[in-house]
Parts: C-alpha cells; structure tokens; sequence
C-alpha cells in the first residue's frame, strides 16, 4: 500500500529514540498517522511542528497498519505560529476539532478551510472569524449541520438574528421577539464569509458553535473542549477587547 498526499501536521508523539509518530490531516486520505524514521532528528523535527504543510508518502503493507511517512516541507509556519498567543492556541484548538473527525475519513473541503486560516494566522481578526466558520463546517461535516437558509416559524430568508437552540434553525428578528432571551444570537459572519464581524459578533458566533459543538458532539463522547478554545478566544480578546 502507497499513497502521496499534502497534509497539515497535528502533532507528533516520540517513538523510541528519534522517530516519530506523526499525526497529519490529509486532503484525499483524512487524519492519518504514520511513523517518521528520525522524525525528532535535526532535519526533520522542525519540519514536524503542528501547523506546518507537509507532502508525506504512506508506506505499509497492509492498509490496516500503521505504516510509515517519508515526509517534505511544504510551508513553514512556525515563525507565525509562536508571534502570537492567538495563533498558538488556534492551532492547538484546530488540532483539537481536527481530532473529532473519524480517523482516516476524507474531508477535502475541510482541509482547504483549514489551509486557508493557518496562512492568516497572522491577522488576529480575520482568523477568529474564520475558526467561527470553521467549527460551523464541522458540525456540518459530523452530521450535525445547523439550518440558517431559512426562519423555522415563517419560511422567509431575510431578517435572521437568532437559532432556536433546540432545532438548530435560524429564526427572523420578528418571529423570535417574543423568545429572545432564550435563543442563539445569529452574526451576520456565519451566514455571508464576505461579512466583517464586529468583536461582539465574534463573540456570539462563538457562542453559537461552542453550544451546538458541546451538545452533539462533545457531551456524547464524554469530552470537554480543550484548554485552547477559551485560551484562544481570551487571546483574541486582548486585541478585540469584547470578544472574549
């Protein structure tokens, strides 16, 4: 068995003395992990830092094995990474959801997503959005997609402020008045990618996937959201001041 893809490092785990076990997320072949002979060698240990772009080729002789990665360095981002508080959490984070994805199942949309936030991670504003949009996707990609086409009163598009935390529906700003204090605020940013959210609708869109997150996904396997989430958003906020 042998296949060449790009991946994205998730993280490494030492095995024996100076090989690795490497954690990627792949664009054809999902979250795989493979052994990298030397993996905490000189050469290839700063290639296998989380968040760097990788073109790996899996080896094994059979497709149930672990197998071994023979790996090169796409993009660097290492530099980026450890700038900022934000983007050290925000990878760790991602690595986290990444995490939630059955092993080995392709997500090839997922993966340019999460391409695209790890070349912003210098722009602390722009990535906190995207990791919003990111973790709607997700829930999405778990099968557990929330619906915002539409208001699950009336049927009409326009006017969509809030989601019904029980259905996961969008509702409109007439419809939900008389509920409002026990829905989901709804940011325009979640809707429409070309939107520029304001601090405090980051603030709400991560309101909104941390419950849906937590109630569909983490709560049934037993799990909490990792330290990195709420490191994250509080890092984000020293910037955005009523983000956190």
């Amino acid at each position: 068995m042998q296949w060449t893809d790009d991946g994205i490092v998730l993280g490494v785990k030492r095995h024996g003395e100076v090989n690795a076990i490497a954690e990627l997320m792949t664009r054809a072949h999902g979250r795989h992990l493979g052994m990298v002979r030397g993996g905490f060698g000189s050469r290839l240990k700063p290639v296998l830092q989380a968040g760097n772009s990788v073109t790996a080729t899996w080896r094994a002789r059979l497709d149930e094995h672990l197998g071994n990665y023979s790996v090169e360095p796409l993009r660097l981002r290492t530099a980026i990474v450890f700038a900022a508080p934000h983007a050290v959490f925000g990878v760790t984070h991602l690595g986290a959801l990444v995490r939630l994805l059955p092993e080995r199942d392709p997500h090839p949309a997922l993966y340019d997503d999460l391409v695209a936030i790890l070349d912003r991670l210098d722009d602390a504003a722009a990535v906190a959005a995207m990791v919003a949009r990111f973790e709607l996707y997700l829930l999405s990609e778990l099968g557990f997609g929330l619906d915002l086409e539409s208001c699950a009163s009336t049927g009409v598009k326009d006017g969509l402020v809030y989601v019904s935390p029980k259905s996961g529906r969008a509702v409109s700003r007439e419809a939900g008045e008389p509920w409002r204090d026990k829905l989901l605020q709804l940011p325009d940013f979640l809707r429409d990618g070309a939107v520029t959210p304001t601090d405090v609708e980051l603030g709400a869109g991560f309101a909104l996937t941390g419950y849906f997150l937590e109630r569909h996904v983490l709560e049934p396997r037993q799990i909490a959201f990792s330290d990195a989430r709420a490191h994250f958003i509080t890092a984000i906020g020293r910037a955005l001041p009523s983000v956190a």
